[in-house]
């Protein structure tokens, strides 16, 4: 399948103060369509045209590097999009997500600890997850544009620690930024939305 830029599901000020429309329109019309335009054109002739986005970021990771880089970029940033919203984070989660945290994560403030700490310690660029492997969650930390599901397991929140994701707004001050995104970005319906897409 061919990729495309998918629409921003708000204006590029929505999520201001906490992200800037300026960020958004770098990382979003810039690099975004870079990584689209770059995977359709490695894409071509890989012999994995036809699969979903999933399998090509799957089936190129230790074999089609440039692919892979670009595949993953886009797939993770289809859904950075949407893990953000106006008025977003904190700790008003839908009850089967609340659960799952509770019993996986131990409970809201763990996480939060937890995932920043791990997007604040991914060295260089990289991304912090909330992922469901086995049936459960785990937060996970990954280098550059590599996510969970080279790791045998399923997304269901990233944030994007490279530094066009945060440094117009936080400059170097990366904890800053993910203490923005998980208080007041998250979108949390959309993370329950594939949480039970990886749970059923």
């Amino acid at each position: 399948m061919a990729f495309e830029l998918p629409d921003l599901p708000y204006a590029y000020d929505a999520l201001g103060p906490y992200m800037s429309a300026e960020t958004l329109e770098f990382h979003y019309d810039k690099h975004h369509m870079a990584y689209v335009t770059n995977g359709n054109n490695l894409l071509e002739g890989s012999g994995l045209e036809g699969k979903s986005l999933e399998d090509i970021v799957r089936e190129s990771h230790g074999n089609n590097a440039g692919l892979f880089n670009n595949a993953a970029q886009h797939y993770n940033h289809a859904h950075f999009w949407h893990w953000m919203k106006k008025d977003g984070g904190g700790n008003n989660l839908p009850g089967a997500l609340q659960s799952a945290i509770d019993s996986d994560l131990g409970g809201y403030d763990k996480f939060k600890a937890d995932f920043m700490a791990a997007g604040a310690t991914q060295f260089g660029s990289g991304w912090c997850w909330i992922a469901v492997k086995d049936g459960k969650l785990e937060i996970m930390k990954t280098p550059n544009g590599e996510n969970p599901l080279v790791h045998g397991a399923t997304p269901i929140l990233g944030c994007d620690v490279w530094e066009h994701s945060y440094y117009i707004d936080y400059r170097n001050a990366r904890p800053k930024y993910l203490e923005a995104f998980v208080d007041s970005m998250i979108n949390w319906d959309y993370v329950l939305e594939l949480y039970e897409g990886a749970t059923s």
